[in-house]
């Protein structure tokens, strides 16, 4: 053998005893995959390993439903026509309102009145609101009484400094009577629907 080999063979050797010292001082530990714990020893290199002496109980995590955000409500526009009682309001003639209801139990009004845009707000009252009632009884007289439904009162006002005061009952979709009165003494009776 030349020298060469000799001392490739020598290195070989050499690395092969290294080798063999490091892995005396290593064991390997089989890990049960369904725990992470380590497996109870077992006898001889093909034995079965035996399942844990107490088993884990298995945790489903669940996630939650997602829930999403509620929709806001859709307005609906409802369109009142208003009919003059008396010799003011036959000046301003029949009007047309329209009520925005927001399904929140407020909304919005308006109204052309003598050239004006009378703008404002309704709001839903329920039957012992403390003044409801005195509208009706202005405007369609001391015997006039509101009819059962949704109760609502409107005001509004406009630049030239005129303004409305209405109560109305919503007794169906987009159904209902009202009275309003303006501060120019015109008397209106309410109508909803088309």
């Amino acid at each position: 053998m030349d020298s060469f080999t000799a001392r490739r063979a020598l290195a070989l050797t050499g690395a092969a005893a290294l080798l063999g010292t490091l892995l005396s001082a290593c064991y390997v530990v089989p890990i049960d995959p369904r725990t992470g714990r380590p497996l109870p020893p077992h006898d001889g290199p093909h034995a079965h390993p035996q399942p844990h002496p107490h088993p884990q109980p298995q945790v489903v995590v669940v996630p939650p439903p997602q829930v999403l955000p509620a929709a806001p409500p859709v307005a609906s526009v409802l369109q009142a026509r208003l009919y003059p009682l008396n010799e003011q309001a036959n000046t301003g003639g029949l009007l047309v309102a329209q009520v925005v209801d927001n399904h929140t139990g407020r909304g919005s009004i308006s109204l052309a009145y003598r050239g004006s845009l009378l703008q404002g707000e309704s709001t839903r009252v329920d039957g012992s609101h403390a003044v409801y009632g005195r509208i009706h009884r202005e405007v369609l007289g001391a015997w006039s009484a509101p009819g059962t439904g949704r109760r609502g009162i409107a005001n509004a006002y406009g630049a030239g400094g005129i303004n409305a005061q209405c109560e109305y009952v919503v007794t169906g979709p987009s159904i209902g009577t009202g009275a309003c009165l303006f501060s120019d003494g015109a008397k209106y009776q309410m109508h909803f629907g088309q």
